[in-house]
């Protein structure tokens, strides 16, 4: 059969992901990337460490990257993005400023990091208060927010799990669990962190009950690495992505506290307005999923997917 008429195949943009060694969640990356685009992954090499500041050190070492980059350049691709938030939060900003340099270095390649990629967001949408959900342990976490408050972000409120291994394992219902308790304060944005930490059905959810944007770690990576060559990241729903989302619910972080508004040409909210009141940070254990808030009168919460895969219902 003659198939000389397809013409193809068309020509791919690539973008290189080095990521580290215990990162399971490849298909989630892909969910974001256009279909003319290919994601062309590697992982540091394997380490007996669980996760901590001492693997996110050890896992963002120059020379490490510098073979993965290297290794990830015989297949040319445009743009080169370490998709670790603590490894490259760890050194501190002058670290992943460092980090970026080293990949640069090696493969002559426009680089970027994780942590690089949330600034870089966080500017774009003007958020200079966040609240911040980690499946880390507390010191982990504390580097984190030493991370953002050198780059001129406050952090107002922050939960996280406390684990060290298997934590794309996390299903959906505890990170919302962590979000609620975390945004008390009234955030400019919420950030979900690490990037083995599933998040790309959540976040229009979580948007839609708590009005403002919602990051997470490995959408403000694609989403970041796909700037550097001029595409956009798909993501509906997601206000770093899609504009109508970014003028929607997740606008609304400002509002006081009333019955849900409705927006011009919509006929319900996908989740009652306003959220629990305080509570106090977690410890760093694993946390157990509570109970749904209770939804305004005549409203309907549509159902959070507990696994990671399932469509956002809104």
């Amino acid at each position: 059969m003659d198939v000389s008429f397809l013409g193809g195949p068309h020509p791919q943009r690539g973008v290189g992901v080095v990521a580290p060694f215990d990162f399971a969640l490849d298909r989630e990356l892909w969910r974001w990337v256009p279909d003319d685009v290919s994601l062309h992954l590697t992982r540091t090499p394997f380490v007996p460490v669980e996760v901590s500041l001492d693997l996110a050190r050890l896992v963002s070492e120059h020379e490490t990257l510098r073979e993965a980059v290297q290794a990830l350049c015989a297949v040319a691709p445009e743009v080169v993005a370490y998709a670790c938030t603590s490894g490259s939060f760890v050194g501190g900003t002058g670290g992943e400023r460092a980090m970026c340099a080293a990949m640069e270095l090696s493969g002559e390649v426009p680089s970027l990091t994780t942590s690089g990629a949330l600034l870089e967001a966080l500017e774009e949408l003007g958020a200079r208060r966040v609240a911040v959900v980690t499946p880390y342990t507390r010191s982990v976490t504390d580097s984190l927010e030493a991370f953002l408050g050198e780059a001129g972000i406050e952090v107002t409120g922050r939960s996280y799990l406390g684990l060290t291994r298997e934590i794309w394992r996390v299903p959906y219902r505890d990170v919302v669990d962590m979000a609620r308790e975390a945004v008390v304060d009234a955030p400019d944005a919420l950030f979900i962190s690490c990037t083995n930490l599933p998040t790309y059905d959540v976040i229009p959810q979580l948007e839609a009950e708590l009005r403002m944007p919602v990051l997470s770690a490995n959408q403000v990576t694609v989403w970041s690495a796909l700037r550097r060559i001029g595409k956009d990241a798909v993501g509906p729903y997601q206000a770093l992505l899609d504009p109508v989302a970014r003028r929607g619910p997740a606008s609304m972080s400002s509002l006081p506290p009333g019955p849900p508004v409705i927006p011009d040409g919509a006929t319900e909210l996908g989740s009652a307005a306003g959220v629990p009141g305080p509570s106090a940070e977690r410890e760093p254990e694993p946390a157990v999923a509570g109970t749904e808030p209770e939804a305004a009168e005549g409203a309907e919460l549509p159902p959070f997917p507990d696994e990671p895969g399932g469509l956002p219902l809104l």
